[in-house]
């Protein structure tokens, strides 16, 4: 019998960390173990500190707010109780949501399409976009195109669905 003959591969996937481990059977039983005994704590502590996007809480807390067609995505609630700032961030939440589930083929908007959909003049739709780049809520791509950020996301669902939902009387 050869040594090849009781080596053992185990590849581990846990979240976006693929890790292979090959050897004799209680090496790779060992690495195993050191693996799950210092990696996952380490992963469970850093994740409370790393902003993920959960997509189905996410629809959850859009209910009333954005829709989709065939056509489109739509704000379901009238523009006038919004601010400039809320409507871009909502317009650019509803690509990325409906990126993800598969009905919108890109999560990124032109400053001339978000100009549309807010209906005010080229001018205050780039101040309004350039603040919102600032403060890290949007971020413009290399085809100079606009996305919400994964933190501007996150601060939407803390901050603006609240305000939203009060004018909304939900």
């Amino acid at each position: 019998m050869t040594s090849g003959e009781n080596d053992i591969t185990i590849q581990v996937t846990y979240k976006n960390v693929e890790k292979t481990f090959s050897g004799r059977v209680n090496d790779v039983w060992i690495s195993i173990n050191k693996f799950f005994s210092e990696f996952i704590p380490t992963f469970k502590i850093s994740s409370r500190i790393i902003l993920t996007v959960d997509l189905q809480n996410l629809i959850k807390d859009c209910t009333n707010i954005i829709a989709f067609t065939e056509e489109s995505s739509h704000l379901l609630i009238s523009s006038n109780k919004l601010t400039d700032n809320e409507n871009l961030t909502l317009q650019l939440l509803a690509n990325y949501i409906g990126h993800r589930l598969g009905v919108m083929e890109s999560d990124t908007a032109s400053k001339e399409e978000l100009q549309a959909r807010l209906g005010k003049s080229s001018k205050i739709t780039s101040t309004r976009l350039g603040e919102l780049v600032k403060r890290d809520m949007v971020t413009k791509t290399a085809d100079g195109k606009y996305k919400i950020t994964t933190f501007g996301i996150i601060q939407t669902q803390r901050e603006v669905f609240p305000r939203i939902k009060a004018k909304m009387d939900i």
